[in-house]
């Protein structure tokens, strides 16, 4: 459905984006991060053809980007991180004027205005201008005029930002909700928004691609070193932690033992080992041996973000921070 090959956008001396190569298959949802200033917007405008590409290829649904703007804008539904309304403007009317735009009219219009409205929950706010409306309910009309036109593709800018808790919930199932139907991009700096939304991550650094896989093979091949959660109880009293992790250390192979959790008689440890070592068989028999009780040894997963630190050698964006990239600088 999308398909981008060695694309580059140079500003001047700059080069926001250097070669990238990817492909997102229809009714997929995909995760595309990087740090500020890593080229994600560059390469999203260049996507809705706001932008065009210095050298490489983009198409959407079979459309260059280059060389048939307009078919590809007819495939695509877009929303910036400010939805595009307009406050004077009730909802109605102006997903009745988005639609216009997008070549709809009559019956079909009414019909696509009326399916819009329902999906994104936005029924009971038609009549009310959109500068009354919350945040929220601003961003469900944004995503309402993004899919009024019914598009393959859809290209979403840190759509829940600045959002409660309940309207991030509302959003991420929305999302989720329109997969199959649409091929989705979303942008983001909330990590857990991508483990929890989207099935394959891209992740660009400097303008350069630097991952594009499940996130699931992306902990795989970032772990590279087995890591191991042991949890760990005393059978005739409290456990002395410095003690336990010093024994877990000893043990030929691993290279660090961590206290993640711990009560009065029993701690959970995070276990790391050499490269190349697998190290569970010795641990459980160090434990047993040592006569504690080995209640659960199971593989430590690896959390997105430090997937993220790991690849790009950045610090992860905090949820509060929001990450805005400065096309002209980037």
């Amino acid at each position: 459905m999308i398909k981008v090959k060695d694309l580059t956008k140079r500003y001047a001396r700059t080069v926001a984006v250097d070669q990238i190569s990817f492909q997102v298959e229809k009714g997929q949802i995909v995760g595309f991060l990087g740090p500020n200033g890593a080229g994600k917007t560059t390469t999203m405008r260049i996507l809705t053809c706001f932008l065009p590409p210095s050298a490489g290829t983009a198409s959407v649904a079979g459309f260059d980007v280059l060389e048939q703007p307009l078919e590809v804008k007819k495939r695509i539904g877009y929303l910036p991180e400010t939805p595009p309304i307009y406050p004077e403007m009730e909802t109605l009317g102006y997903l009745r004027f988005v639609g216009k735009l997008k070549g709809l009219s009559g019956a079909d219009l009414e019909k696509r205005v009326d399916y819009v409205c329902e999906r994104c929950a936005i029924a009971d706010v038609k009549t009310k201008l959109l500068g009354k409306l919350s945040k929220g309910y601003r961003q469900r009309v944004g995503l309402a005029q993004a899919i009024i036109h019914n598009p393959d593709v859809l290209i979403l800018d840190e759509p829940t930002a600045g959002l409660d808790p309940k309207q991030i919930n509302e959003t991420r199932d929305l999302i989720k909700d329109l997969a199959g139907e649409h091929t989705i991009i979303l942008s983001t700096h909330i990590l857990p928004e991508v483990e929890q939304t989207c099935e394959q991550v891209i992740i660009i650094n400097k303008g350069k691609l630097v991952a594009t896989d499940s996130v699931r093979n992306l902990r795989a091949r970032a772990r590279g070193a087995e890591s191991v959660l042991i949890e760990i109880a005393g059978r005739t009293g409290p456990l002395d932690i410095p003690v336990v992790q010093h024994k877990l250390q000893q043990v030929a192979g691993v290279s660090r033992a961590l206290c993640k959790q711990q009560s009065d008689s029993q701690a959970v440890f995070e276990v790391e080992s050499e490269k190349g070592r697998l190290v569970r068989g010795d641990l459980a028999r160090a434990v047993v041996q040592a006569g504690w009780d080995l209640n659960e040894l199971r593989p430590a997963a690896m959390t997105l973000e430090e997937i993220f630190l790991q690849l790009t050698g950045t610090e992860a964006p905090a949820e509060e921070e929001k990450v805005l990239v400065e096309e002209s600088h980037s």
